[in-house]
């Protein structure tokens, strides 16, 4: 299902879009300052060593599944003020991270992969960032509460 196209660029869907927002809602609400950049960066950098593993056709168990899980568990982390330390919260944000990127690297294109790539790095950071935006607003266990149950509708549209 596709959100959003820009030019030739598929910029995932709903659910992906739903759980960057989410890695930045809980970033700016985490009790650790250093949250706010580690959850963001560590989420980019497992997103693309899974895109590696999709474009070089490598499996990852679950991807699909793992993805919409996502939204509905970072959503539920949101909203219920949950501040786990780093050590637990970033291997979580990393596995999410690895298989959204593993579903856009197996969905790239035969060409231009590096660009398709670029933009989906850059499209993932604006996520992270509009969520740390909205998180410094307030709201968030609204809005986390807002994610989880619009996985939740879109697992049970599925």
């Amino acid at each position: 299902m596709s959100f959003l196209r820009v030019s030739s660029i598929r910029i995932g869907g709903f659910d992906r879009v739903l759980a960057m927002l989410a890695v930045g809602l809980w970033a700016a609400t985490a009790d650790d300052r250093r949250a706010i950049w580690a959850l963001p960066v560590t989420f980019v950098a497992a997103m693309f060593a899974g895109f590696a593993l999709g474009a070089h056709h490598i499996p990852l168990p679950a991807v699909e599944p793992m993805i919409l899980a996502s939204s509905i568990l970072l959503g539920l982390a949101v909203a219920l003020a949950l501040r786990p330390a780093l050590s637990f919260a970033l291997p979580v944000v990393a596995a999410f991270g690895a298989m959204h990127g593993h579903a856009h690297g197996a969905e790239g294109p035969a060409s231009g992969l590096l660009a398709y790539a670029a933009g989906l790095g850059l499209a993932t950071i604006a996520l992270h960032m509009a969520g740390i935006g909205l998180g410094r607003l307030g709201a968030t266990r609204i809005l986390g509460g807002a994610t989880a149950l619009a996985g939740v509708a879109l697992a049970v549209a599925a």
